[in-house]
């Protein structure tokens, strides 16, 4: 199995603040091998960056997308190499 680091920046939109997305996505994070942050912007998308082994981002941003479904209307990721900047997951803003 490839342990390849990868980053992953995501932006989700529907109704993604004000309904514990990033308090859920924190939790969530805290099963997987990742870091990063999720940050509420001002246009009313949630911005999520995840690092770690490519396996484990799958992983993650399935279980995020999965549990809150119900919220997101659309996502647009992107994929490039991981900076290893981040020593764990936080919530911004």
């Amino acid at each position: 199995m490839s342990r390849r680091m990868e980053r992953r920046e995501i932006y989700y939109s529907g109704r993604v603040q004000g309904v514990g997305f990033r308090y859920t996505t924190l939790q969530i994070a805290a099963g997987f091998n990742v870091t990063g942050y999720v940050e509420n912007l001002a246009d009313g998308r949630v911005h999520l960056v995840a690092e770690g082994p490519s396996e484990e981002l799958d992983q993650f941003t399935r279980a995020v997308s999965a549990r809150l479904a119900y919220h997101i209307r659309t996502t647009e990721e992107s994929r490039g190499p991981a900076t290893g900047r981040f020593s764990g997951f936080t919530i911004r803003g």
